[in-house]
């Protein structure tokens, strides 16, 4: 087994770190406090290929497997644009229909995804289930040719810049999941009012007997459930990938100001006080950061079992040391650290989000605790 990535990896990730800083985290920020999107960069990302190297060759795409589009996501947060779609639509979507999608499905779809023309939400998240998916309440049911969703789904990114949401719904049989165009007639959205400081926006959606095509269905409909699995480790393994880039930009702008400042003629790195702090939370994001290519490459091999585990386990050792990069990176600034000129404050509340979602450390907690360890169920 090797613990060293490919030449090819190592080579899209310098690409991908040269390109992002040049948009850098000012032009994020700036983005995202005038409440823009960053509509520039992400088709820049596409033209370039790097949305794509997940997507088969066949539609477009590099041909490549989430390990890939893992890195892109994670070099991006690293120079200060961590893209939020990213996680949810090239890698949740565009692997579902990859996997499970029929031909016309996949001839519809992944083209876009290749080359970033397409954007689409993920919603599975509901009012009253939260982390349990057992208690959706999501509805679709067969009414001739067509297919009625009614239900009701809560904190889903992006939706205002999606073409297509792909909804888990329940049928009789089952989870499925539904493509629903956001222009569809019986769907709206309200938007949640966040403290974050992010172009994407989360929204609460309503489906009022959204009426949709019999090809809206993903694949088979007795697939749902291996459907809904295939794409939440991708996106185990994205949201670790996004958070350990941030906390390494977090790192370095920790360490570089830590070599510069000075007091009583020494540099504040020289002291221990400093030192040892970064340096604990370097060692951390490394380990987060090899357990994230773990689970991508046993995700990449067909492994989803063993793949569940581990991107579980990089999630929340991502999470984890985002949180701590980010907390150490401002307590090493003093109080320039709440200065917009440094730029951490702003990561502050994105890092802490990192320990919630896409799932919260207590529910990974509660996976490890039962299926790597074995101990009973509390619930």
């Amino acid at each position: 087994m090797s613990f060293v990535e490919s030449e090819e990896r190592i080579a899209l990730r310098r690409a991908v770190a040269e390109f992002g800083a040049g948009y850098g985290h000012e032009y994020f920020d700036a983005k995202a406090r005038s409440g823009q999107k960053t509509t520039e960069l992400w088709e820049e990302a596409g033209k370039l290929g790097y949305l794509g190297v997940a997507v088969p060759e066949e539609y477009g795409g590099g041909g490549g497997g989430i390990g890939d589009l893992a890195a892109v996501c994670e070099e991006l947060a690293a120079a200060g644009c961590p893209l939020l779609l990213m996680v949810v639509s090239p890698a949740i979507c565009a692997t579902v229909i990859a996997r499970f999608g029929t031909d016309e499905q996949k001839a519809k779809w992944l083209p876009g995804f290749a080359d970033g023309t397409l954007k689409m939400a993920f919603a599975i998240t509901e009012p009253d289930a939260g982390s349990n998916a057992h208690k959706l309440k999501t509805t679709v049911r067969r009414d001739g040719d067509e297919w009625v969703l009614k239900g009701a789904k809560t904190y889903i990114s992006g939706v205002d810049e999606a073409d297509a949401v792909l909804v888990v719904a329940i049928q009789r049989t089952g989870p499925v999941l539904v493509v629903v165009p956001t222009a569809a007639e019986g769907l709206t959205r309200h938007e949640i009012d966040m403290d974050l400081i992010a172009p994407e926006k989360q929204f609460t959606l309503f489906f009022d007997d959204v009426r949709l095509p019999s090809d809206a269905v993903v694949g088979s409909p007795d697939q749902g459930l291996q459907q809904v699995f295939a794409g939440l480790n991708p996106e185990r393994i994205m949201g670790a990938s996004m958070a350990t880039g941030t906390a390494r930009l977090a790192v370095a702008k920790a360490v570089a100001y830590a070599r510069q400042r000075t007091v009583w003629e020494s540099p504040i790195g020289a002291h221990q006080g400093i030192s040892h702090p970064l340096a604990k939370v370097h060692v951390e994001v490394e380990l987060a950061r090899l357990m994230t290519q773990k689970a991508a490459a046993l995700y990449d091999s067909g492994r989803d079992r063993d793949a569940g585990e581990a991107a579980n386990m990089a999630k929340y050792a991502a999470g984890e040391a985002v949180a701590a990069a980010v907390d150490q990176a401002i307590q090493t600034h003093g109080g320039n650290g709440l200065t917009r000129e440094y730029g951490l404050a702003s990561m502050l509340a994105t890092s802490r989000l990192s320990r919630i979602a896409p799932v919260s450390r207590e529910m990974i907690l509660n996976f490890v605790a039962q299926n790597s360890l074995k101990l009973p169920r509390s619930y």
